[in-house]
């Protein structure tokens, strides 16, 4: 997957600064995985939080103007072929269904949003191997009658 120039730029910044996701979460006040879904242009900043995204990581106002703009969002229409984010692909290909199927017995005939929604990703320390821990939370949206 070709990156976008800016997501480029900003992960240049970030690795310049040795700054980490977490580190500029906490000083604009939101989570890591947010503040990544910025730079990989899947979501946008006000003006407030791109303005102290870009004095963090030494960029330019333009910079700024561009993480405010609202992105086209998702991966597109091929089956990812990085390691990582195929194998959360797959997962939802070999579990989508069967997840599925426990939120509509749990919740009823519905969906859970991915606009009300957050992501937490937490590391497992494991003497066999750290662990991925992936945490979605997403509000309850029933379907309507009409």
């Amino acid at each position: 997957m070709e990156l976008p120039e800016i997501t480029k730029r900003l992960l240049a910044a970030k690795k310049e600064k040795k700054l980490s996701f977490a580190d500029l979460g906490k000083a604009i006040g939101r989570d890591e995985v947010w503040i990544a879904s910025v730079f990989y242009r899947q979501a946008s900043a006000s003006p407030e939080e791109a303005g102290k995204l870009v004095d963090l990581l030494g960029l330019s106002a333009d910079v700024a103007e561009v993480l405010t703009e609202f992105p086209t969002k998702g991966l597109g229409p091929l089956v990812p072929t990085d390691p990582l984010v195929y194998r959360l692909y797959e997962i939802m290909q070999v579990y989508g269904m069967p997840l599925k199927a426990v939120v509509h017995e749990k919740f009823g005939d519905g969906i859970m949003s991915a606009i009300d929604f957050t992501l937490r990703v937490e590391k497992e320390e494991d003497p066999h191997g750290d662990r991925v821990k992936i945490i979605m939370s997403g509000k309850f949206l029933p379907y309507k009658k009409w």
